[in-house]
């Protein structure tokens, strides 16, 4: 006979229960279970002293680390302290001065009562407290889950709570926690999100294994704290979100859009002043932002909820991040309508990081992907013959735009274009972006503003308008169609026509008329007016193609703007094409006036502004 190749491991055995006795867990081994739940990792038990410093009213908290904080995690706090019966209970499961009898109505940070027993479970455990009214303090220590001194102890008014050797009692769980860099890092943004959520606390975090964070108290000023935390540029960018319905208010600050970040590392919520990482918040925030970031980006955003605690549910898990509130979708519609509120107030300026990257490149010796240093300008090197404003100018031969309407569909013309003329001397302080005086490389254009100057993306900016109005157009009436005078065949796969032809009312809806022909054809007859001519061929593709990536069980009517934003690229102001002076201008001024012109469709930004300061900073003015 043939050896089996590999042998299955035996099932573990089953003791008999008819034979075992029920007994109750020894305390030690209560706290260890409770601690899987409560301590995962350094940073938890971070989060839980400082809520705990918080409770106490501090004002000032330092936080020191070494190892990542499974060697050492020393919290210091100058709060009300504790005396020598607040420290013998403060060891022990469930003992609390948080609540009394009921969960309905909690207005403290921690409230469950299991932190330092767990902690004390599982490392070793020392605190050093002292009440303000007292003579001295006392110092209790903890090792293993067992108590291993009680003595009188002198320091200042407040609490210091030290953490050795965690998880040394239970050493299995040491081999799940990340590299002390990692571990620090969680420690890390544990007190950014204290710190965001109380501005009036000063918190200074150090160690060993990391560099000096001080965050000085901000007092009121919520928004200096988060630039503390976020950067100035956020101060720059952010629009202030102050919402209510139904008792429940919003407060905080949302950046704009084209001010974004590759993860969703920074955004912030808090509900009562408690930091939470829910995913109906992160939801909302995400649904707010549609159609004005690009995939992959995300929105910077610092949210407060406050309500009645009866609303809401914090004790869905041990380390309290989750929450469950009792009407979500009022929650979240508070949060979506908002945060679009407040974009369609403030979100059309484009973020300030866009002229701080435009004057790193004017640094001399700057060149994006140059191998070596430019030469620097002389009469050597400049041309050798005047330039010319007419050398490659091309002429776009479609339909031209009128930016009153959008779109005017006009005779294509083979005459020579009109000679460049320079913009009407209009004073720029009359417009928020000024008055156009050049268009460069057929597709910027350069406004002089009262302080400074404008760079418009055409395309992206015309793109947009173009996309606002289809979606206004949606919610009033059928959009205004033109009926091609020879239909235009588009050949694609049947699957490709079913799903089409699925969906004709609704793209009917929108101007854009189709019909099948034959069994791998489509027939379109009539394209939105506002567009002008389009490319058909290229728009039927790719709705076929995002088509085919969504549910069709949802149906396209929820989709409808994204539709749109694909009709208004495939329609809006091409680069390449050479405006006139009084289209710039125009362009501008619709600009000035459309909700979140600040940025494109895709959520990249539309225009940059450079302060005249920052120019005359650039050759050595100011």
């Amino acid at each position: 006979m043939i050896a089996n190749a590999f042998t299955l491991p035996s099932a573990p055995r089953i003791q008999d229960n008819r034979r075992m006795a029920i007994r109750q867990l020894s305390e030690t081994l209560i706290n260890q279970i409770a601690a899987g739940e409560v301590i995962e990792r350094p940073a938890s038990a971070a989060k839980e002293l400082i809520e705990n410093a918080l409770d106490a009213a501090a004002t000032r908290i330092e936080i020191a680390t070494s190892g990542g904080g499974k060697s050492l995690l020393r919290v210091s706090d100058n709060g009300s302290g504790m005396d020598v019966a607040d420290l013998k209970l403060a060891v022990r499961r469930h003992c609390t001065s948080k609540i009394s009898d009921s969960l309905d109505d909690i207005r403290t940070l921690g409230f469950r009562g299991e932190a330092l027993p767990s902690i004390g479970s599982v490392a070793r455990l020392s605190i050093s407290s002292r009440r303000r009214d007292s003579a001295g303090g006392n110092e209790i220590a903890v090792e293993g889950g067992r108590i291993a001194y009680l003595r009188p102890s002198p320091g200042n008014p407040g609490t210091i709570v030290e953490v050795r050797d965690l998880f040394f009692a239970t050493p299995a769980r040491l081999k799940f926690l990340k590299t002390e860099k990692a571990e620090a890092a969680a420690i890390t943004e544990v007190v950014k999100r204290m710190a965001i959520a109380f501005p009036g606390v000063r918190f200074v975090l150090s160690g060993t294994d990391r560099t000096t964070l001080e965050l000085p108290a901000t007092g009121e000023d919520h928004l200096a704290r988060m630039a503390q935390i976020l950067g100035k540029d956020f101060r720059e960018n952010a629009i202030e979100i102050d919402a209510e319905r139904e008792g429940i208010s919003l407060t905080g600050f949302t950046g704009v859009p084209t001010f974004n970040r590759g993860n969703s590392a920074h955004q912030y919520a808090f509900v009562n002043g408690r930091p939470v990482q829910d995913k109906l918040i992160l939801s909302a925030i995400r649904g707010a932002y549609a159609e004005t970031i690009p995939a992959g980006r995300y929105p910077v955003s610092v949210l407060s909820i406050a309500l009645d605690p009866v609303l809401v549910d914090v004790n869905v898990h041990p380390a309290k991040s989750d929450v469950r509130f009792r009407d979500p979708q009022l929650v979240r519609g508070l949060i979506v309508g908002a945060v679009r509120e407040a974009l369609a107030r403030g979100g059309s300026r484009a973020a300030t990081t866009g002229a701080d990257g435009m004057l790193r490149s004017f640094r001399p010796g700057f060149h994006a992907g140059a191998q070596r240093p430019q030469q620097p300008w002389s009469a050597a090197t400049s041309p050798s013959r005047p330039f010319n404003q007419a050398a490659n100018s091309g002429f776009w031969e479609r339909p031209q735009a009128s930016f009153d309407g959008l779109a005017t569909p006009t005779a294509r013309s083979d005459a020579a274009p009109p000679p460049r003329m320079p913009a009407p001397e209009e004073p720029p302080q009359r417009y928020p972006l000024g008055a156009a005086r050049a268009q460069i490389h057929e597709n910027y254009i350069v406004a002089q503003t009262d302080d400074g100057l404008v760079i418009v993306d055409q395309h992206a900016a015309h793109e947009r308008l173009v996309f606002e109005a289809m979606r206004k157009a949606l919610h009033s009436k059928r959009l205004v169609s033109q009926v091609l005078l020879i239909p235009e065949i588009v050949d694609l796969p049947e699957e490709d026509c079913d799903r089409l032809m699925q969906f004709a009312t609704e793209l009917g809806e929108l101007g854009l008329a189709i019909e099948r022909f034959g069994p791998g054809a489509i027939a379109v007859r009539e394209t939105p007016a506002m567009l002008g001519e389009v490319d058909a061929t290229g728009l039927i593709r790719q709705l076929a193609d995002e088509i085919a990536e969504w549910d069709t069980a949802s149906g396209l009517s929820a989709k409808l703007e994204y539709v749109a934003a694909t009709m208004a690229c495939h329609g809006s102001v091409r680069s390449g094409r050479r405006l006139r002076p009084e289209e710039m201008n125009a362009l501008l001024r619709q600009m000035e006036v459309t909700p979140g012109s600040g940025q494109c469709n895709h959520g990249r930004p539309t225009y940059i502004e450079l302060k005249l300061s920052d120019i005359e900073r650039l050759f050595g003015r100011s």
